[in-house]
């Protein structure tokens, strides 16, 4: 059976743009309303599942009490951990990291922020975690509310692009995706 999994990503958040992967920021006024938009005559959804960061798992539960729909916290569809990394702008990294940063963007699964947990690694829990939903929801139709770098992964997947694209998949602030989960894993966008 098919899992439908919708995927959507946080909104704008406090502490603004640039690599924050587990710092725990919160939405701005803006992100919530990007999030409601998004979400606006969608679905129906037969769960939510988010990453346990507040700037997912704070609009899962809102959405969730408003649907009446179960909500479940999956710490595996947490972002990409960047390490030294977190909290920068690629725009103040280009000042003082750049060559190591055009060389993450070349190639994110062959090189690693300094500190920072690797994609391939990333990708395994990511995919670990998406397995799991698949098992426990197959025939059902789930919305994941998660991160640019986790939804980034799977619509590479789904797309069937080489690991060296992966950063160049566009996944703006609020945006709204569909996959349909195979049982063997096999990831196809839409329904």
């Amino acid at each position: 059976m098919t899992l439908h999994l919708d995927l959507l990503r946080h909104g704008e958040t406090e502490l603004g743009g640039g690599l924050r992967g587990s710092l725990d920021d919160a939405l701005t006024a803006k992100g919530w309303e990007q999030m409601r938009t998004a979400v606006m005559e969608q679905g129906p959804w037969d769960r939510l599942v988010s990453s346990p960061l507040q700037r997912c798992a704070q609009f899962a539960d809102e959405l969730g009490a408003r649907l009446g729909v179960p909500v479940t916290l999956e710490k595996d569809l947490q972002e990409l951990h960047f390490g030294a990394w977190e909290g920068q702008s690629a725009a103040k990294l280009m000042e003082t990291d750049a060559e190591a940063l055009g060389l993450f963007w070349a190639d994110p699964y062959g090189f690693t922020p300094p500190q920072g947990e690797p994609v391939l690694q990333f990708s395994a829990r990511v995919l670990g975690a998406v397995a799991r939903l698949h098992q426990a929801y197959a025939g059902r139709r789930v919305l994941l509310i998660s991160h640019g770098g986790v939804m980034r992964l799977l619509l590479a997947q789904a797309r069937g692009l080489p690991r060296e694209q992966l950063l160049n998949v566009e996944v703006g602030h609020g945006g709204l995706f569909s996959l349909k989960v195979e049982a063997d894993g096999v990831l196809k966008e839409g329904f």
